[in-house]
């Protein structure tokens, strides 16, 4: 059965549906030779390309993986960055024939449980506002918090890109002018839960996610490393958002080994360093 070319693209985990339909709109995706268009569908057994290298379709889709990362402050959610910071992806394991994709982003500021898949169609699913998936977040405020802020906070601001909320906020821990708090949020605009707070008056000094829709913080991952999902947290992902269950593909030889040797070398980084820029050459 033939599928659009940017389910396919997903599929394979190379990117997801988004990426995968800007890179047809910029022209860098054939079919068979032929520059593919949006809306052109293609099947397993075509030769699909994205910048000339052949994309593997044959058992596109039938598995897929998800990794729990502990985020770093300084790291920036990208796969290069032309400042030359740190990224999310600098410290993931290589995957054979696939590449993480990561489930919405988090600023450069802001630390805590970010999701990788290996699957496009769950990205897209997850990040999408149809999906309702919700996100938890730490957030630590500098001034003074009354109920009737929480209640505004709750009902609805009218932010410079339209209007957010949260719909839960627990006072967590804290006196004075520092008080931690835990908020929801339904969706993830830029920057949202410090501009919500913003709103308000309030400084965020320190905002951490600690949940993902059905996924918490592992608390045996610490900041700066990574844990693989197990098949269990995988199928209530795929639950969630309403995707048919797939096995988590199994890692074999020299590939499994690469991975439990990289996993056995993580360390703690609190903060991300920053990267050595090497020298011009003169």
């Amino acid at each position: 059965m033939n599928e659009r070319i940017q389910k396919l693209l997903a599929d394979a985990g190379i990117a997801s549906r988004r990426e995968a339909e800007r890179w047809i709109a910029d022209g860098r995706v054939t079919v068979n030779g032929v520059k593919a268009q949006l809306g052109d569908r293609a099947g397993r057994e075509d030769v699909v390309r994205v910048d000339g290298r052949t994309v593997k379709l044959a058992d596109a889709g039938r598995t897929r993986r998800v990794l729990a990362y502990n985020k770093p402050l300084g790291e920036v959610c990208t796969r290069t960055d032309p400042d030359g910071r740190p990224t999310v992806f600098d410290h993931l394991p290589h995957t054979r024939g696939e590449r993480w994709i990561n489930v919405g982003r988090l600023d450069i500021n802001t630390t805590g449980l970010l999701l990788f898949t290996t699957d496009g169609e769950l990205a897209n699913k997850l990040m999408h506002p149809s999906s309702g998936v919700d996100r938890e977040y730490a957030v630590r405020v500098r001034g003074n918090v009354d109920d009737d802020m929480i209640a505004r906070l709750k009902e609805g601001v009218l932010l410079e890109d339209g209007m957010a909320r949260f719909t839960d906020v627990q006072f967590f821990d804290g006196e004075g002018q520092n008080k931690w708090f835990h908020v929801v949020l339904m969706e993830g605009k830029n920057r949202e839960v410090r501009r919500l707070w913003e709103s308000q008056g309030v400084e965020v000094s320190r905002l951490k996610r600690v949940r993902y829709g059905c996924i918490f913080m592992p608390a045996n991952v610490p900041v700066g490393t990574w844990v693989e999902l197990q098949q269990r947290e995988i199928n209530d992902l795929a639950d969630m958002v309403g995707l048919e269950r797939k096995a988590t593909r199994r890692l074999a030889g020299k590939e499994k080994e690469r991975f439990q040797r990289v996993q056995k070398r993580q360390k703690v980084r609190q903060e991300a360093k920053p990267k050595r820029r090497t020298k011009a050459p003169r």
